[in-house]
C-alpha cells in the first residue's frame, strides 16, 4: 500500500500535528510489512528476527517424499508481538529469502491450498514446530530453503538459516561399521545405517554374510532429527571368515518400484597363527656335511612375528633355532625329528614332526615306537607267565587212581614193594 498524504493547508502547527497524526496510524495499519522491513535491516546488521532450527542438508529420491524437521524461536525483543494462540502460517521460501524482490521463490504457503509444491505442514506450529512434508519431488526441488513465519501480528524470516535440498536418481550408500575389534572367538557387532528422507516409506536394509545371523533393525531419529534406518548383526568370527566380504543393502521403495544401494567390506579378522607347517629340503636322506634347509610357514593375523625350531632329543623337545628358516650343514648328531612354533600377538601354532635321515645313520626311532614295543612285550610276558602256570598245575595233576596207588607204594610201604618183588623171583624159579 502506498500511503498518500493529505493535502497541506498551510503551516499552522494544528495543520501539521494533524498529519504527523495521520501518519502514524497509517504505519499501525501496515505495521507486520513495517516489521518486515525492520527485520530485514537488522538481519543486514547480524541481528535475527526469526531463529529456525532445520537440517544443514537432506538428501532426497526423485518420486519420493520428503520431511524436513524443523522448529523455530523468536527472539526476546520481538516475543512480545508473537502470540502463540493466534494462528500462525509458516512459509517456505526457495533460493533466496528476500520475498519482496523475488516474490516468485515462495513454493508453499500453509494459508493457501494453491501452492507450487504439493506439501503440508505435519509440525503444531502453535507449539513452535514447523516440521513440513513434500511429496513427488523431482530434480527441481534441488536448491536452498528457507522458512517465513506470519501471523496477525508478527512476520519474519529466518535470513542466516537454510536447508540444503539435493534431490538424486539413486541413493546414496549406506554407512556400515563395525564395533570393536574382529577377533576370532570374541562376539562382534556390525551396524549398517541408511537415511530415510521419507519417513512413512523406510528404506530396508538386507545382509550377505560368510556365517549365520539375526539382525535387528529399528528406524532411530539423528542429532539433526532427520531420520534413518539401523541395522545390527552380531556374530563370533572364525579364521575362515578372513578376507571374506560381507553387503549391507538399502531397498528404498519409490511409487510402484524400488531402487536399491549397497555398502560392501572385507573383514579383517584377528586370530592366532594357523596350519603351521614344517618342511626340510631336500627331503631324502642326506650325507653328513650336506647343507639342509629347514622351513616353517603359517597364517596369521597379525603376522607372525617369532618362529622356534625345536629337535626331538631322548624323547622331549629341544629348541635349536628361531627365526622362519634354519639351516645346517648336517652331522651325525643332526638326524631325527623336528617341529616349529609361530607366534603372533593372539598365540601359537605348532607343526607335525618332520624326520631328517641322515644316511649311513640309524634313523631315530620315534619314541612312540618304543612305547608300542615295550606295551607289547609286556602283554607277551604276562601271557607266557599265564601259560606256565597252567602247565605247571596240569602236570602236577595226573589221574586220581593211579597217582594214589603210586604214592602209597612209593612212600608209605617200601618195604612191602620190595617183599613182593622178590616173591615173584622166587616162584619163577621153583
Amino acid at each position: 500500500m502506498v500511503m498518500q498524504l493529505p493535502p497541506n493547508r498551510g503551516p499552522c502547527p494544528s495543520s501539521r500535528a494533524n498529519t504527523y497524526h495521520w501518519i502514524l496510524q497509517k504505519i499501525y495499519q501496515n505495521l507486520p510489512d513495517v516489521v518486515l522491513y525492520v527485520a530485514g535491516v537488522l538481519a543486514c546488521f547480524g541481528q535475527r528476527g526469526l531463529i529456525t532450527t532445520m537440517p544443514d542438508r537432506l538428501d532426497v529420491l526423485t518420486g519420493s517424499c520428503m520431511q524436513i524437521p524443523c522448529s523455530f524461536d523468536i527472539p526476546n525483543q520481538y516475543k512480545y508481538k508473537y502470540n502463540s494462540t493466534i494462528l500462525t502460517f509458516g512459509v517456505w521460501i526457495k533460493e533466496s529469502p528476500y520475498i519482496v524482490a523475488r516474490p516468485d521463490n515462495v513454493i508453499f504457503n500453509s494459508s493457501t491450498t494453491d501452492n507450487r509444491y504439493q506439501g503440508k505442514i505435519t509440525g503444531n506450529m502453535s507449539q513452535k514446530n514447523c516440521t513440513t512434508v513434500f511429496f513427488n519431488v523431482t530434480t527441481s526441488y534441488t536448491n536452498k530453503y528457507f522458512l517465513r513465519i506470519e501471523s496477525q501480528l508478527f512476520r519474519a524470516t529466518d535470513t542466516g538459516k537454510y536447508v540444503d535440498i539435493v534431490v538424486c536418481d539413486l541413493p546414496s550408500s549406506p554407512i556400515l561399521t563395525v564395533s570393536g575389534e574382529v577377533k576370532e572367538g570374541t562376539p562382534v557387532s556390525l551396524n549398517c545405517s541408511a537415511v530415510a528422507p521419507c519417513p512413512e516409506h523406510p528404506p530396508e536394509l538386507t545382509w550377505t554374510l560368510p556365517t549365520q545371523f539375526t539382525p535387528y533393525n529399528q528406524l532411530q531419529e539423528n542429532p539433526d532429527q532427520t531420520k534413518s534406518v539401523l541395522s545390527t548383526v552380531t556374530f563370533t568370527p572364525s579364521y575362515l571368515h578372513h578376507e571374506k566380504n560381507i553387503t549391507c543393502t538399502a531397498v528404498y521403495p519409490v511409487g510402484t518400484s524400488n531402487k536399491t544401494a549397497e555398502h560392501n567390506m572385507m573383514l579383517n579378522v584377528s586370530f592366532s597363527p594357523k596350519d603351521t607347517l614344517a618342511s626340510i629340503s631336500p627331503a631324502d636322506p642326506v650325507l653328513v656335511g650336506s647343507c639342509v634347509n629347514l622351513t616353517c610357514s603359517s597364517t596369521a593375523n597379525p603376522p607372525v612375528t617369532n618362529f622356534t625350531w625345536f629337535q626331538i632329543s631322548e624323547g622331549k623337545p629341544a629348541q635349536v633355532a628361531s627365526g622362519q628358516s634354519y639351516s645346517l650343514n648336517v652331522t651325525v648328531g643332526d638326524g631325527g625329528l623336528y617341529y616349529c612354533e609361530a607366534r603372533n600377538s593372539h598365540g601359537c601354532g605348532k607343526s607335525r614332526e618332520v624326520q631328517l635321515a641322515v644316511k649311513g645313520q640309524e634313523e631315530p626311532v620315534n619314541p612312540k615306537v618304543y612305547e608300542i614295543v615295550g606295551k607289547t612285550l609286556g602283554l607277551l610276558f604276562l601271557f607266557s607267565l599265564v601259560v606256565f602256570f597252567a602247565w605247571r598245575r596240569r602236570t602236577s595233576r595226573l589221574p586220581s587212581g593211579f597217582d594214589m596207588t603210586d604214592r602209597s607204594q612209593g612212600q608209605n610201604s617200601p618195604a612191602g614193594t620190595v617183599c613182593s618183588n622178590q616173591a615173584r623171583v622166587g616162584r619163577g624159579n621153583q
